[in-house]
């Protein structure tokens, strides 16, 4: 066992008049493993989600446990313990690094007499704090109820009772059975509106493919630096704070590529261990965005002690997402801050592509969007168009659009261009106005054609 204290974090502020200062809660951080006490690395990740969401952390203690208690999580010793440091610490909320169930939530709290939280509950809290879009509200308040509709029994232990209510229940219907009717009720508008959120996206998506640009999403584990790729790659100004899930609804933007042309590039929530399937399932709308993506920026930090465990954590959620096939390029953040030798051999030492890069100084960002544009490119083909002479507003695009290889031009002055082209490119110019399917030439096959350019 042990029990360490950790610095107090700072008065935190609310937003509104001076009346409105306010202390934070005092969390205790509760950590079981089954072979060996936690040391305070292993606190790192967790106490990081309480400080994201405004909580003060007063100290943390671990246990050993092969199996949890059915009904207390904590083994009984453990339990007495901890219900000491409650008292002698004034803590309001314990905070456990695992998930609960209902019942050992209800034990621990009637034994600690303060609120119990689980992991689960703790990001869930942290995504309603972040969340500024009306979508992403949805989302995350469609999250809270499927994960609060399991736990009312805790709520209204002491409202276990027939009630009668007029218009509102049933004859006999106790008050625990009207909130979980109510509930579900609320659930399934939620569904029903975010149902017409999916809807709309892929008609925004099915719009963007009828001026076919490929997406470029950036994903990987929560303060990693996306957002700040984000900003550096697209000039946009997204929140960057040096905070777990400081980004929750994703961002879009365009950026141009020389050689290759526009893209769009996508920052996105960031992923965590143990990612509550509730928050999987209520944001499946904007992970479809991540799994719609021609090409995925894994971005990595290479101050992150748990490197590796980051790395497959990520992997795996965009394998449960649908997006394990998607090319990517892993790209090493802050390599201004480690000595380039460390870095040289872990990338060196990955079977995947990989750059490396500082996000906040520029370094890299070049040879990152040049290499972007090269994997895009990956699959271009050869193809020759025909333009016809009174079409130079039409030659104009093609020179935007696609990488012209060659241009000659025939005795009737029409314009054979030999194009580098992938089926991005090729529907951009078949949606130019006044284009003809009819103008593709076989490359190299007609020799009359060749025979009359001159």
């Amino acid at each position: 066992m042990s029990v360490n204290r950790s610095k107090n974090h700072s008065v935190h502020v609310a937003s509104g008049s001076g009346s409105d200062w306010f202390k934070p809660e005092r969390v205790l951080l509760v950590r079981q493993q089954a072979f060996r006490s936690a040391i305070s690395e292993d606190f790192t990740e967790i106490q990081g989600l309480a400080v994201a969401a405004g909580s003060q952390v007063v100290s943390h203690i671990s246990a050993v446990r092969k199996i949890p208690h059915p009904a207390t999580f904590l083994g009984s010793g453990k339990v007495l313990e901890i219900t000491e440091l409650v008292k002698k610490l004034a803590v309001d909320v314990v905070i456990l690094d695992h998930n609960a169930t209902p019942v050992q939530e209800r034990n621990l709290e009637q034994a600690f007499h303060c609120r119990v939280i689980d992991r689960t509950r703790l990001i869930l809290d942290i995504f309603a704090l972040r969340a500024r879009t009306s979508e992403g509200k949805l989302q995350v308040e469609l999250a809270q109820l499927n994960h609060l509709a399991t736990r009312l029994v805790r709520g209204w232990t002491h409202l276990e009772r027939q009630r009668g209510g007029l218009g509102l229940r049933g004859p006999g219907e106790t008050q625990l059975e009207t909130d979980r009717r109510l509930i579900g009720r609320r659930i399934r508008t939620l569904g029903r509106k975010l149902e017409k959120v999916r809807l709309q996206r892929a008609l925004r998506r099915n719009q963007r493919d009828r001026v076919p640009i490929p997406t470029v999403a950036i994903v990987g584990y929560t303060n990693a630096g996306k957002t700040t790729l984000f900003n550096a790659l697209s000039g946009a100004s997204g929140l960057v704070v040096d905070q777990l899930f400081a980004t929750l609804d994703p961002m879009m933007r365009r950026l141009d590529i020389s050689g290759y042309g526009p893209v769009i590039i996508s920052d996105t929530v960031g992923f965590i261990s143990r990612l509550p399937h509730e928050l999987v399932d209520a944001f499946h709308s904007t992970l479809e965005e991540v799994s719609g993506s021609q090409l995925l920026l894994h971005v990595i930090d290479l101050l992150d002690p748990e490197i590796t465990e980051r790395v497959e954590q990520v992997e795996r959620v965009l394998d449960d997402i649908g997006a394990g096939d998607i090319p990517r390029l892993r790209v090493y953040n802050k390599a201004d801050l480690i000595e380039d030798s460390s870095v040289r051999s872990l990338v060196n030492g990955s079977r995947h592509r990989g750059l490396r890069i500082s996000a906040s100084t520029g370094k890299g960002l070049e040879e990152l969007v040049g290499t972007v544009g090269a994997l895009l490119g990956s699959n271009r083909e050869r193809r020759m168009l025909k333009i016809p002479s009174d079409r130079p507003r039409l030659r104009a695009a093609v020179y935007r659009i696609a990488e012209v290889a060659d241009e000659k031009v025939d005795a009737e002055g029409n314009w054979w261009l030999e194009l580098l082209v992938d089926s991005v490119a090729v529907g951009r110019l078949e949606s130019q106005e006044q284009f003809q399917t009819g103008w593709w030439q076989a490359f190299g096959k007609d020799s009359t054609r060749l025979n009359a350019i001159i």
